[in-house]
């Protein structure tokens, strides 16, 4: 089953860390306010998902790792697949890792026609039906080795 979001092996393995300081995590795929349009990684329950917020994906490390994003970026971005890639140095915004001299960040790849019409079978799971129960139904795994094995990585200019 193809999946709205990923996560890299590396930035899995900071996750996890971040479970055990801080326990229970979500993401939510900021829309360009304070650290551009980076994954934000909150303490569970610290950014209040709303109604309209859309759930990519429930990320299988630790006790589970719900990705967020708004209702309105989602209609600009759901031809896309997220990608959660982990970097050296800092970021600006308010996520979890910054003490850690790392920062999450998007990586995006286009669904193929016959992904979109497979997702077009599965509504998305909105932050109203989340509330009322709803869940992903899948238990495949959306731990990728690198964010390469996922979207093709630019390579660094010479």
């Amino acid at each position: 089953m193809t999946s709205r979001a990923l996560i890299t092996a590396p930035a899995a393995d900071l996750l996890a860390t971040l479970q055990n300081q801080h326990g229970a995590l979500m993401f939510h795929q900021s829309g360009g306010c304070c650290d551009g349009s980076s994954p934000m990684c909150y303490p569970e329950g610290d950014f209040i998902v709303g109604d309209r917020d859309i759930l990519l994906a429930v990320l299988d490390v630790g006790s589970g790792v719900p990705v967020w994003i708004s209702g309105p970026q989602f209609d600009v971005w759901k031809h896309t697949q997220l990608i959660i890639d982990v970097v050296p140095g800092r970021g600006s915004g308010f996520s979890l890792e910054s003490p850690e001299g790392k920062r999450f960040l998007s990586r995006g790849r286009v669904f193929s026609d016959s992904e979109l019409a497979e997702l077009a079978d599965r509504p998305p799971i909105t932050g109203a039906r989340y509330e009322a129960g709803a869940r992903p139904d899948d238990g495949q795994t959306r731990i990728v080795a690198e964010a390469a094995e996922a979207c093709p990585v630019p390579a660094a200019p010479r």
